[in-house]
């Protein structure tokens, strides 16, 4: 069996123990994005998986749009990456 060179880890452990690895990472071309493909792609970054540069140009996503995906993570949770929820947390 051969493995595809590529830079950075092929798996990472996240806090709760469970493990990502690229395989549980969305294709890179997603068009539909649900708040799972995004939390997925977030904890990528923040745990070393993924540069933010390399998720940026795999999935085409600005980086104000990523920027908006951290900050809705980090400050009320992945239900916050919901669209429905997205007027509600704005306000906040």
């Amino acid at each position: 069996m051969y493995l595809k060179r590529v830079d950075g880890p092929r798996q990472v452990t996240l806090p709760d123990g469970s493990i990502l690895t690229r395989a549980d990472l969305p294709p890179a071309d997603t068009r539909r994005w649900v708040a799972s493909r995004k939390a997925v792609v977030v904890q990528a970054v923040r745990y070393g998986l993924l540069s933010e540069a390399d998720a940026l140009a795999r999935y085409d996503l600005s980086e104000e749009e990523f920027a908006q995906w951290r900050a809705m993570v980090e400050a009320h949770g992945v239900k916050a990456l919901k669209i429905t929820a997205l007027q509600k947390y704005r306000q906040l």
